[in-house]
């Protein structure tokens, strides 16, 4: 007689646990903004293959990268549609000579799209499921402008979610007038001058300008050509020229194409990585994240996002407004920028906000800014070793904010990732 025997159960296995590794920034670039009009820079060039330009030249600064190496490409846009369609993280990825082996995702958090995509990317790096991304957005507003084709669902309006005018971010801007009576329009043209005068100042110096990719561009009139340089600053602008322009959003309004963003078409792109694998690869570090925050307000003041979402960052990493020594803000309309500013006792003329200009100046090819603002935050440390900490940061369409700290390399009491084994 046989006696039978239990086949003992087999041991659980303990899954790996992770630390939390730090994400640096690597490199970021942009092509040039052009006009998003008929006859603006990339009226006949397609928006994916901007995107592409950058991932191929982000590639072609670091030698070092091998592609396959890249876990994630993460890339943006507001309007979903058309050359700016079909998963364009996916199909960039493929069009740039990537191996087909490294994915790719599509994301839209409308003007924080970049921003986001940095984020969400940059989250799998600090859990460890990637080492290396790409992260970036475009926005060909000539051929997608905001909100094109939108099916927006009516019970927003009928049942008082928002109010009707809301989805108008010019409206918007308005209404932060209303809200704070003392940002007057004065106020707003200068700070929009300022800006001008800024880009036009940080362009002569070559702070603009290292980032940028050319592009090669065509025209069924022009035959070929190259597109090397921003096409929207207006580096004659005055305070006594923008005074009386025309107030598109409301008769006897504040906001005028002089203290707003122009419409932009556009791309920029960056690379992330985890800290040890930077030092594995020989790829520089420019700045580590130290936290991110996005967060709600009501529609109706959209502008005012980045002070909540600021707020949330700052409780994040343990800081205060006053640990921060650089400020790179997105100026979709003065009064946003100014909103924040007054909230936190910031002068309107700090030199410590944009100090190559903003948005109003140089454009804000909606999905793509967040990039834009971190690549010239990480040219801006490398000018201060003094600064440790400095933040990117914007308003966000329906009534958002998003916020991303640094930290600079370059400071004597840098936190971050120096050695393979972790340690700090």
């Amino acid at each position: 007689m046989t006696v039978a025997t239990e086949t003992p159960a087999p041991t659980p296995r303990a899954p790996k646990r992770r630390t939390v590794r730090d994400v640096v920034f690597v490199e970021g670039v942009r092509t040039p903004f052009g006009k998003a009009r008929p006859d603006g820079l990339y009226a006949e060039t397609r928006a994916d293959d901007l995107m592409v330009k950058v991932v191929r030249e982000l590639l072609r600064r670091h030698p070092e990268l091998p592609p396959e190496r890249i876990d994630e490409v993460a890339i943006a846009a507001t309007t979903q549609q058309g050359d700016q369609g079909l998963t364009l993280g996916r199909t960039v990825g493929v069009l740039a000579g990537l191996p087909q082996s490294v994915p790719g995702f599509a994301i839209d958090r409308m003007c924080a799209g970049a921003m986001t995509a940095v984020t969400t990317t940059a989250a799998g790096i600090a859990t460890g499921t990637a080492d290396i991304t790409i992260a970036g957005g475009v926005e060909h507003m000539g051929r997608h402008p905001m909100g094109f084709d939108a099916d927006v669902n009516p019970r927003f309006v009928s049942e008082r979610l928002v109010d009707a005018q809301a989805l108008n971010m010019g409206v918007t801007a308005e209404n932060l007038h209303d809200k704070f009576p003392h940002l007057t329009k004065e106020r707003a043209d200068a700070y929009a001058v300022d800006s001008q005068a800024k880009y036009a100042k940080a362009l002569a110096n070559g702070d603009v300008g290292p980032e940028l990719v050319p592009v090669a561009i065509r025209s069924a009139e022009l035959g070929w050509g190259l597109a090397t340089a921003d096409e929207l600053p207006r580096p004659s602008t005055t305070a006594e020229g923008i005074k009386d322009l025309k107030t598109p959003f409301r008769p006897g309004g504040r906001v005028t194409a002089g203290n707003a963003s122009p419409l932009t078409d556009g791309a920029t792109g960056c690379v992330l990585a985890a800290g040890d694998v930077a030092e594995e690869l020989g790829l520089p570090v420019r700045m580590r994240m130290v936290s991110s925050a996005f967060a709600g307000v009501a529609p109706e003041i959209m502008g005012f996002g980045p002070v909540p979402a600021t707020d949330r960052a700052l409780a994040h990493a343990g800081l205060t407004i006053d640990d921060i020594g650089l400020f790179e803000i997105n100026e979709a309309f003065a009064v946003q920028v100014l909103s924040f500013l007054d909230h936190y006792g910031i002068a309107d003329d700090d030199p410590r906000v944009n100090p190559y200009g903003g948005a109003i100046a140089v454009g804000h090819p909606l999905a793509s800014s967040g990039v834009r603002l971190m690549t010239q935050l990480a040219r801006q440390f490398e000018q201060h070793p003094e600064v440790r900490y400095g933040i990117t940061t914007m308003c966000v369409g329906l009534g958002q904010g998003g916020t991303v700290i640094w930290e600079n390399p370059h400071h004597a009491d840098y936190s971050g990732h120096t050695s393979a084994d972790g340690e700090n």
